[in-house]
């Protein structure tokens, strides 16, 4: 028996996804198929947008699950993979349980999705031989050795570049950081300055308050006693 094609990281994961959990993918063949037959008529009384919000979850929870998959074996959730996640997801639902269709479990390559024009031709009501017209993402070309190592030599060059301009960041921050902190500094002192220069003066105006007083008292008090001079020089 010959060996199936080692898939992609993405398509692993969608395999992965049905043999940990086959009733969820079962589930989405079948809301894909259910919300197809609901817009062509073909499913009488359906609520369309119940069916495609169900589906839409549905495909969200298995990209949640796929993404801890896919970083479990060590491969990178990037959002390109979890791109090419959700357009295989939506190709097995857009296709649901037609013959001749790539099926989860035994993906050997990711999907894209129908084209607009074999879903036209769905909405149509048309029997479309699947396997014919199912598109699969080409896969990527394998790069000349040489034109790897230049492109990794750019990317050396790129990465140093963007080190040295980090670093150059770096010290204008560290230099303005210290500017800053200076500053500080200086603005505390006079805070500190100003704070017992008006402790000072507080202490001033209470000691003059008080002498002004006494004063006040002084007077009234000499005030009686040359009124009472003056009846007595009288009598």
């Amino acid at each position: 028996m010959k060996a199936l094609a080692k898939p992609p990281a993405p398509a692993w994961a969608v395999n992965q996804l049905y043999w940990q959990d086959p009733k969820a993918i079962e589930r989405l063949l079948t809301l894909g198929e259910r919300t197809r037959k609901a817009q062509t008529g073909q499913l009488k009384n359906a609520d369309l947008r119940a069916l495609i919000d169900e589906k839409k979850q549905m495909t969200t929870a298995l990209l949640t699950k796929a993404s801890a998959i896919l970083e479990e074996a060590g491969h990178a959730a990037s959002g390109d993979s979890m791109r090419r996640v959700s357009a295989t997801l939506e190709s097995l639902a857009a296709w649901g349980h037609m013959e001749g269709v790539p099926k989860a479990g035994r993906l050997t390559a990711d999907l894209d999705p129908p084209g607009f024009d074999t879903l036209a031709a769905l909405m149509g009501g048309k029997d479309l031989e699947a396997k014919k017209v199912l598109l699969f993402r080409p896969p990527k070309p394998v790069e000349a050795p040489a034109a790897t190592r230049a492109r990794l030599r750019e990317a050396v060059q790129a990465a140093e570049k963007a080190l040295r301009e980090a670093h150059r960041n770096a010290e204008r921050a560290e230099s303005a950081l210290a500017k800053a902190n200076g500053h500080a500094a200086t603005v505390e002192t006079q805070k500190q300055e100003i704070e017992a220069r008006h402790a000072e003066a507080k202490e001033t105006v209470q000691l003059a308050s008080s002498e002004a007083k006494k004063a006040a008292h002084a007077v009234a008090e000499a005030e009686r006693s040359l009124t009472k001079a003056k009846g007595a020089l009288e009598t």
